[in-house]
């Protein structure tokens, strides 16, 4: 080894000279510029998502080209600011940020529904392919043979909940998944687009982005789902027992083979994912409820904006402020009948403080009076946030906002229909079993079907599903966690994910 400022120690000093000329550069980002950096990105943001907001209420509830590309270039704007600043955002990785901080920086990269690459030109792609979907959904509809006018899809609804004419439901069945088709390769380049979108913000693909959002880690979130699943799986499989043996007595075990998955146009459902309209064929001797909530309506002369009434009187009790005079102005409660509409159910907080609004072609019957009690679940949960950061201007995730609903909805007892005046007298103790069945058709029946579509969409975008194998991947899980099969051939020209909004 040489002495002095030879070879040995040259590279010492260079490296020392290199670190203190570093120190004495510009001071890295701190958790004030953090701050300051969110609070811009928020009201920069808040401004976006309303307008976005009134473009896309405009989209649902008058559907054209016209305001198809409205929505779509206000989507666009949203995507492309938020990715932008999500890549900023990045300059505060490597901080030691306060938890309420950092977990802020994660909401701002997971506030989008749909992230696109930072192409402007796909994500106008994303947008135009996103609202045109909807759209197609929206305009959707089935015209019979030798019918004198076609139908809607909350008309095929009201058929499928009250017809037991296995031809007919068979009919509307496959009908309407006749809508869903065209947009099959739009939704792979839809998967494409968002995923690349994703993997920009450092995600593996859009579904671990929607699954980052529930405060643990995106693959312990997918394995606390299958442990609850599997403790609420023996109470499903023996009502699926119970349903499939009483709908075999019904239509014979050619139609409904005992020991096979369930033909999916008998529960009552277009989509088989709640079940409790055919309870007057599941339900138990000396079981009857002691009352009918849809004859009750009708019988009471309850018109559906006096269900949207009952429903807001519900939240006044718990002592709420009623809603405002907006609300009744411009949210929208019947099917019109000049124009096309998306018609499934939906909450709306236009400017994140004061206009809420409801979304739905009310019908007057029991399904859509306890439909309408969750939906302004959503809008009371939205006014009671609007006092937080923009960011914070929703629920914990998605699945408190839907729990938040069915709470409410749960809510619906005997003894509500008493006091608001619907039903004379609660049913006595010994019809409970009859109740219980009825929400367990409503509310058992349900959580597989969830759980079912949340894995196809993430095993689509994780790519285990491919393109090429959408409906048959769709119609593997159905079997697996719903035990339902569909009731005719099924292949890979058809696209039935997409007849389910």
């Amino acid at each position: 080894m040489r002495d002095g400022w030879g070879g040995g120690r040259l590279p010492c000093v260079i490296a020392l000279l290199g670190t203190l000329a570093a120190g004495c550069g510009e001071p890295g980002p701190t958790p004030e510029d953090a701050q300051a950096f969110l609070e811009r990105a928020e009201e920069q943001l808040l401004e976006l998502w309303i307008d976005a907001g009134r473009a896309a209420w405009v989209q649902n509830t008058y559907i054209t080209d016209d305001t198809n590309i409205l929505a779509a270039e206000a989507q666009a704007t949203v995507i492309g600011v938020t990715m932008a600043l999500a890549a900023e955002a990045a300059q505060f990785d490597a901080v030691d940020l306060p938890q309420d901080l950092r977990r802020s920086l994660l909401m701002l990269k997971t506030s989008l529904g749909v992230a696109a690459p930072s192409n402007p030109a796909l994500q106008a792609e994303l947008a135009v392919i996103s609202t045109g979907m909807e759209s197609t959904y929206g305009r959707g509809e089935y015209c019979p043979d030798n019918a004198e006018a076609c139908l809607s899809l909350p008309q095929m609804e009201r058929l499928f909940a009250e017809s037991r004419n296995t031809d007919e439901l068979l009919d509307i069945w496959a009908g309407w998944r006749m809508v869903s088709p065209p947009m099959r390769d739009q939704y792979a380049r839809f998967v494409e687009l968002a995923n690349a979108g994703a993997s920009d913000l450092g995600f593996a693909d859009l579904g671990e982005m929607w699954r980052a959002g529930y405060d643990m880690p995106p693959d312990e979130f997918v394995a606390e789902l299958e442990r609850l699943w599997g403790q609420v799986q023996p109470l499903y499989e023996a009502l699926h027992c119970h349903v499939r043996a009483e709908l075999a007595e019904e239509y014979g075990s050619a139609v409904v083979p005992l020991g096979q998955p369930i033909p999916a146009h008998l529960l009552g459902n277009m989509w088989s994912q709640t079940w409790a309209n055919v309870y007057d064929i599941v339900g138990p001797a000396r079981a009857d409820p002691g009352y009918d909530l849809t004859r009750l309506l009708e019988s009471n002369r309850v018109d559906e904006l006096e269900m949207v009434r009952y429903g807001e009187r519900f939240f006044d009790s718990l002592g709420f402020a009623p809603l405002p005079e907006t609300f009744w102005d411009r949210s929208l409660f019947l099917e019109p009948g000049d124009r096309d509409v998306v018609c499934h159910a939906s909450a709306w907080d236009l400017d994140y403080e004061s206009d809420v609004r409801i979304k739905m072609c009310i019908g007057r019957n029991g399904e859509d009076f306890v439909t309408i009690h969750h939906e302004l679940g959503h809008n009371y949960y939205q006014r009671a946030y609007r006092g937080q950061s923009p960011l914070h201007r929703t629920s914990a995730n998605d699945g408190f906002h839907e729990g938040i609903g069915d709470t409410i909805a749960l809510s619906i007892t005997p003894e509500y229909l008493v006091d608001v005046g619907l039903l004379e007298t609660a049913p006595p103790a010994d019809r409970d079993l009859g109740l219980l069945l009825r929400l367990a058709l409503d509310k058992v029946a349900f959580l597989p079907f969830g759980l079912m579509v949340d894995q196809w969409r993430w095993k689509v975008f994780s790519g285990e599903i491919a393109p090429e194998g959408y409906n048959e991947g769709w119609w593997d899980l159905r079997a697996e966690y719903q035990g339902i099969r569909p009731p005719l051939p099924r292949s890979e020209a058809d696209f039935d994910p997409g007849a389910k909004y």
